[in-house]
């Protein structure tokens, strides 16, 4: 009662051609790898996205308008903080400086679109200024940055 070994055919047990058979090559491309990799790198790039935008502390007051259309350049962001003090991006200005540098800025840019950011405790009076330095120093496209989800003036309330 041993095991063992059948052949077939009068060859006496011997195997025509080569003595191993070779595996033939697969046909069809594996994709389930590609796709968990691609899941991975979109969840990566949606949880990083909010966190490239400049990040100076404001309140920033609530409003039911829509977002503008983004554009290939950077935009040039201003931020008025809830003390007062003017940013460039994330850099300090102080108001004395704020016209020419945003002149020489102007100069170097093909947009003249620009974001001002300001905190709702700043008085509306300091907000116009700094809108009118923008303006003068060429940049007349201002798009005020706000939080959505506000009140707005059709609502009954």
């Amino acid at each position: 009662m041993g095991a063992g070994v059948q052949t077939s055919g009068s060859s006496g047990g011997r195997r025509r051609g080569r003595g191993r058979r070779r595996a033939r090559p697969m046909a069809e491309i594996n994709i389930t790898p590609f796709v968990d990799v691609m899941l991975v790198l979109l969840i990566i790039f949606m949880v990083a996205a909010p966190l490239m935008t400049v990040g100076v502390p404001v309140e920033l007051p609530k409003t039911a308008a829509g977002a503008l259309p983004s554009e290939q350049e950077e935009p040039l962001t201003v931020t008025i903080t809830a003390t007062g003090e003017i940013q460039l991006q994330t850099t300090p200005v102080p108001r004395a400086e704020l016209l020419p540098k945003l002149r020489a800025i102007a100069a170097e840019r093909g947009s003249d679109r620009v974001y001002l950011r300001a905190d709702g405790s700043i008085p509306y009076e300091t907000v116009m200024q700094v809108m009118g330095a923008l303006n003068a120093g060429g940049f007349s496209n201002v798009g005020l940055v706000t939080d959505s989800g506000g009140p707005s003036l059709d609502e009954a309330g």
